[in-house]
This record gives structure tokens, sequence and C-alpha cells, in this order.
């Protein structure tokens, strides 16, 4: 897919390996940002390739987890690497078991958790068969089993904070229309009520972030905020998120 490896600007060598598979996601995170954007616009969305690839490579567009999960999983699968998608349940608000994100599994030495749409989340491979505090390249990450399944966590100050939970069960993008349907459909969640767009900056950990009235540099040695107002915030979209 060199439309795609062109998307995210990358040029160097191709390795299925986890180097590789570093790369590439910083690369895509770097690139592609995770938004809300069609959404907060009420323009339909789908789980499909047929969708995703489209929207991201030739719209160059950014999305959510369905849409960037689901397409990087089809360009690493296209590359040689083996994937999995799984099916999860979003943490961060309290205890949740309704399936509202796909997460990817990775299976080259060992077992990977790769992720490039859950925000401001890891930035490099976590070992899925690993119990003990990794370095997620944007903070610590550990991962505890359950009857539910396996949650992720992150570390705050040492303490470990749920971002979601998931089994180790092969599933198709099919199966998260419905999960799609429901969040793109639910006006009061924050899908639909203020825009964003995130990605990293030169392959992280530093991040730029643009919010309703704001945009922000974070995740970094240095912070910033700077006001965008309502006349400008399309012109910072297009020149921070949109290539070309």
């Amino acid at each position: 897919m060199q439309d795609y490896l062109d998307r995210i600007g990358f040029g160097e060598p191709i390795t299925v390996d986890l180097v590789g598979l570093t790369a590439l996601q910083r690369s895509h995170m770097t690139a592609i940002p995770f938004e809300n954007i069609a959404v907060w616009q009420g323009e339909p969305v789908r789980t499909d390739v047929e969708w995703s690839l489209p929207k991201i490579v030739e719209r160059a567009q950014g999305g959510w987890c369905f849409e960037l999960n689901g397409a990087f999983a089809a360009f690493l699968e296209s590359l040689g690497f083996t994937v999995r998608r799984l099916a999860a349940a979003v943490l961060l608000d309290g205890p949740n078991e309704v399936i509202d994100h796909v997460t990817l599994e990775v299976d080259l030495d060992q077992p990977y958790l790769v992720d490039v749409g859950f925000g401001e989340s890891f930035i490099t491979p976590l070992r899925l068969n690993d119990r003990t505090v990794q370095d997620g390249g944007n903070g610590q990450y550990q991962f505890f089993d359950s009857a539910q399944g396996l949650t992720l966590t992150r570390l705050d100050d040492g303490v470990p904070v749920p971002q979601f939970r998931f089994r180790r069960v092969t599933h198709a993008m099919s199966d998260f229309t419905a999960a799609s349907d429901r969040l793109r459909d639910d006006k009061t969640l924050r899908w639909s009520t203020k825009p964003f767009a995130t990605r990293l900056v030169d392959g992280g950990p530093q991040r730029v972030t643009l919010l309703q009235d704001r945009l922000k540099y974070h995740g970094g040695i240095e912070a910033s905020e700077h006001p965008v107002t309502e006349a400008r915030w399309n012109d910072v979209l297009h020149q921070l998120f949109r290539p070309g």
C-alpha cells in the first residue's frame, strides 16, 4: 500500500518485526489524527475498510477507533503482519461492559497490543503476555487479568488507572457496526458535542490537540495553549491536521 505509506510519510525500509511495527505506529499517529470531526458534523461513518481507507488515505482525514484501527489493521496485514481485531470496553468514565472500542493484537516474536485510535494513549507496542509495568512511549502501562478480560491501565503516580478491558478473541470489523452506530447516534456523548483533533508531533511523545476554542501542545517537555476563534477554527484544522 504505497499510498498509505505516503500518507504517513514512511520512507524507511519495512521490516515485519517490533522495530518496524513501532516505527509504523508512531508514523501513523503523527500523520493521521484521532478526531471526531465527521461525527460532530453529523456526517455518516462506517466500520469497513472500503470506507475508512479512502477517508484516511485519499481524503487525508482522520477518524475514530473503528476507522483508524480498522484501516491500520488492513495496512499492517498488507505488509505481512498478523493482526487480530479485538473488542474492548472503555473504562475511562468508570465500570463498563459495553463494547465501544476496537483495538489490535499483532503477533511477532510474541503478541503485542497496538492502538492508533485511543487518543492520548500508548505510542509503542505493549507486550500482551507481560504483567509488569511497561513503557508505552508516553507513560507507564500495565495489564491486569480478571474474569471479565484483560485490562489495560495507565499508571498515574504509580496508581493503575483503567483504560479499557478486552478479551483476546478475533473479530471482524462488521462486528463493530452496532457500536459505531450507537456512539454516532447518541448526541449526548462527547463525539457529537464538541469537536477535537489530536495527533503526535514528530513521533511523540509531544502531541498537538485542537479543541473547540484552543490549540494545545502537550505531552512533551514544553506545554502551551493558544486561543482559537470560531472564525479561524477551520483554518487551524486544515493547517495542522489536513496535509496538502
